[in-house]
Order: C-alpha cells, then structure tokens, then sequence
C-alpha cells in the first residue's frame, strides 16, 4: 500500500520539482554569482540601492492599505455569511465569479473603466459630481489590488466562522453579552486562524504584483514587483533581479511562518 502511495504520488513530486524547487534553485545561483559567475552578495545588497529600496517601501505601503481595506471589508461580510442560512452559497458564488476570468482581462476591465471616456466618469458627470482622475495613481493601484484580492481574505476568515459553534454564541448571549462583545470576545478569537491566513494571502500576492501597477499605474507607479521584471525581461540584470527575489522570499517566509503559528490545524485555508 505505501509502494502504491508512492506512486500516485510521483507526478506531484515531479510537478513539484519542474515547477517549483528547480526555478528557485536556479534563481538562487543567479542571485549568489555575478555575470562572470564568481561568488558575490552585490546582487542580494542591491535593495539599498536607493530606487529599489523606494519601489520596496511603496510596495510594502500599498500593500498594507490593500490588506486593511480587504480586512475591513471581508470580516464583516463573513460575519453576515454565517448568519445567511440558505443564501450563502449564491453569495459565495457572486465572489467567487469575477475569479474566473483572466486577472489580466479584470484589471485591463478597471482601466477602461477609470479613464477619463470611461463609464464611472460618464455616470459622476451625469449626476454633477464631476470627473474622478485616479487612472495612473497609488489610488487606482490600491482599488486594482482590493478588487483582485479582497476574494483571498473573504474566504479563509468564512471558512473559519462557519465552523464556530452556535452553541457558544448562544451563551455569551445568555449571560448578557452585548452583540459587541460577542463579536470582540468570542467570535474575533475564534476567526483569528482565518484573518491571519487571510492577511498572508492578500498582503504577499499584493506585495509582489506588477501587472496591475503596470497596466493601472502606468508608468508612474514603480513597485518592487516592477523593478525585477525590468531586471529580467528588459535589458536589465537577471543577477540583480535574482538577488532582489530572493530579497522579498524573507518576506514571504515571514508569512509562512505567522501562518503556521497562527493557524497550525490549517482551519483559515481555502478548500
């Protein structure tokens, strides 16, 4: 029987290795070695280099704001999920929807929608508010990365407070909790696996992303993410590029290890 597990579970290994463990190995080599191949941690101290490290902080930055406004967003919704009774698998559906068209198609969608001909504007003139010029700004970076993201913070803190017990909601209001205080003593704790797992997959994708700050920042809004695809793709160094993911793998290993602090039993992941 453990021959046979071993065997179903090749192509995964395989896949595992192809897809994953090899690129990072050779991002790795490139980041640790210059052009000529000699060992060198210039590629790594690159992120002093002034530019990056302002690409990094705005990065971090927006990233930030985009967490917090899923978060203020997604917990309250989670909290109207588990009380929707029949309702919430539609719901989840509605969310989950704009997820299967293509995240390039959705963000080009925004910047149509942004322009200045674009239909919110048309909408704000017609109703004598007049136009909004957000279009090329940290403004549209941060809705761009909201709407894309916000499904991956709403699903793991719903995932965790569907699995509360009714029954200790029911005693906190028996003895006179406040509807409050239900939510800050009882349901809070209980949902911090799922926030947690939800502030990890919305804050790393939201660092790192470079295409909705490309396609809704045009070319004024330089974020990490940006910086090293310019190193590799368009005549920069792909040493200096390695050297800089490698840089933002600490961050995400941070996450991973908040993650598996916080939620050990895997209650917040998605499945």
């Amino acid at each position: 029987m453990s021959d046979k597990r071993k065997f179903l579970a090749s192509p995964y290994i395989v896949f595992i290795l192809c897809g994953t463990v090899i690129p990072l190995l050779a991002v790795l080599y490139y980041a640790l070695v210059d052009k000529d191949g000699n060992l060198t941690f210039s590629n790594l101290a690159s992120i002093a280099d002034p530019v990056h490290l302002k690409s990094l902080g705005l990065s971090l930055l927006l990233a930030l704001i985009c967490t917090v406004i899923c978060l203020l967003l997604a917990f309250p919704l989670g909290l109207m999920l588990r009380k929707s009774g029949g309702k919430k698998g539609f719901i989840i559906f509605m969310l989950i929807l704009p997820m299967w068209m293509n995240f390039l198609l959705r963000t080009i969608a925004w910047k149509i929608l942004l322009q200045k001909n674009g239909f919110i504007n048309v909408i704000f003139t017609s109703l004598g508010l007049g136009e909004i010029d957000i279009l090329n700004t940290p403004s549209a970076v941060v809705l761009g990365l909201v709407y894309d993201f916000l499904p991956f913070m709403i699903l793991p803190i719903y995932n965790v407070m569907v699995k509360i017990d009714n029954s200790l909601v029911e005693a906190a209001y028996d003895l006179g909790a406040t509807p409050f205080k239900v939510v800050r003593d009882v349901i809070l704790p209980m949902s911090m696996p799922g926030i947690i797992s939800g502030i990890t997959m919305t804050f790393v994708p939201a660092m790192t992303t470079f295409a909705i700050s490309e396609i809704l920042g045009g070319n004024k809004i330089l974020l990490i993410g940006n910086v090293i695809e310019l190193e590799f793709l368009h005549g920069g160094s792909r040493n200096v590029g390695s050297g800089l993911s490698m840089v933002m793998m600490f961050f995400i290993l941070i996450s991973m290890a908040l993650l598996n602090k916080f939620d050990k039993n895997g209650e917040g992941t998605v499945v």
